[in-house]
């Protein structure tokens, strides 16, 4: 299994992250768009939209949609503001509570080899799909609370700009 590289690593007690802030720097250009499923039980699926509207060597800016499950906007968006390094920390977790196992995951739009991060804690566990191929945010993330799905978000769309390197 090859797991993602040492080089990766944030801190001596975690294991390594999917992607360097640099890759996540190459993987989100200006006008790459991300749109998300939320499940949470018992609960309307809700769903958003993400666009990189800003990026430079250190940090981007990105607006934040809330959508109908059409893509049609919901209120007003926001802005969110995150350094490269700050995105990696976010998939950075404990050596002692973390196994990572490579997957195949099917998306709506298409399939791909991801890394699953299984974060264990007594009585609950989050689960981290991130694809090879696309980095940045995981293309799914579930958390289960005593044996059951509680929560689930889900990647259901991906573009990024063609002189960015294509649609995907």
């Amino acid at each position: 299994m090859a797991l993602p590289p040492e080089s990766h690593r944030l801190r001596p007690d975690h294991l390594p992250t999917p992607f360097s802030a640099e890759q996540i720097r190459h993987g989100c250009p200006v006008g790459r768009t991300i749109r998300l499923r939320e499940d949470g039980a018992g609960e309307e699926p809700k769903f958003r939209r993400i666009i990189f509207t800003e990026v430079d060597g250190e940090a981007s800016v990105q607006e934040l949609q809330a959508t109908d499950a059409d893509g049609t906007q919901l209120g007003e968006p926001s802005l969110g503001h995150s350094t490269w390094l700050d995105l990696q920390r976010h998939a950075s977790q404990p050596a002692n509570a973390t196994t990572v196992e490579e997957v195949r995951l099917a998306l709506p739009f298409g399939e791909f080899d991801c890394w699953l991060y299984t974060v264990g804690a007594p009585d609950a566990e989050l689960r981290f799909w991130f694809a090879k191929e696309l980095p940045g945010m995981p293309v799914r993330i579930e958390q289960w609370v005593d044996g059951s799905l509680a929560a689930r978000t889900l990647m259901i769309d991906n573009a990024t700009p063609p002189a960015a390197g294509g649609t995907r």
